[in-house]
């Protein structure tokens, strides 16, 4: 079983900077694919930015130049660093990732609990 946890929410002023933290725990041979998405009060959830094992990352066209999504292999560990925040950022940041759990190519979804992003002066 696998278990993701996430940290480094927190209330930042626009213009302001902070880092996400998404840790895989548990049964893990490999990342193949890990994400952040948001959903803010009253709106649908979005993709922000996801990365592949192979490092290819996306992001939303509301975050691009301002968002970066990086995987450390070694910790299991994605980070999403937001800068420039603005108020419309302000939302629920959630973690996906699929784990590769066997050699047997057997594989693990799921999501972590979410944290918080708050952008207000």
């Amino acid at each position: 079983q696998v278990q993701l946890v996430e940290s480094g929410g927190g209330l930042v002023q626009p213009g302001g900077s902070l880092r996400l933290f998404c840790t895989a725990s548990g049964r893990i041979l490999s990342i193949n694919y890990m994400a952040w998405y948001r959903q803010a009060p009253g709106q649908q959830q979005e993709l922000v930015a996801s990365i592949t094992g192979d490092q290819t990352t996306t992001y939303a066209d509301s975050v691009k130049g301002r968002f970066t999504i990086t995987v450390d292999n070694a910790g299991n560990t994605a980070v999403l660093r937001l800068n420039k925040l603005k108020p419309e950022d302000t939302a629920v940041y959630s973690c996906n990732a699929e784990i590769l759990t066997s050699s047997d190519g057997e594989t693990w979804w799921g999501w972590g609990q979410g944290t918080q992003v708050s952008v207000s002066s």
